[in-house]
């Protein structure tokens, strides 16, 4: 009941900062770990996805679970203009 109660918790935040600009850290294994930026598009009830540009201006949408943040596989930072950076975890 209560990693049901974090996972709830987690998507609330989430939800909060759809359409900031995000800082992702993905941890794809083997000592690799993917650092991209990108806009927090939408959250949906299992997942949430980010669309993120690159430097060939083209954008793609990637999508990651709730459990991926609470497991620690990805890191979101919001990046805020007004306020410091905030770290879901």
């Amino acid at each position: 009941m209560l990693e049901k109660d974090i996972l709830i918790r987690i998507r609330k935040d989430i939800e909060k900062c759809i359409d900031k600009t995000v800082i992702l850290r993905a941890n794809k294994g083997r000592k690799k770990t993917i650092v991209r930026e990108g806009i927090l598009e939408a959250a949906y009830p299992n997942l949430f996805v980010v669309r993120i540009n690159n430097e060939y201006d083209s954008s793609r949408k990637v999508s990651y679970t709730y459990t991926d943040i609470l497991t620690g596989t990805v890191e979101v930072t919001v990046c805020s203009q007004t306020q410091p950076q905030v770290k879901i975890s």
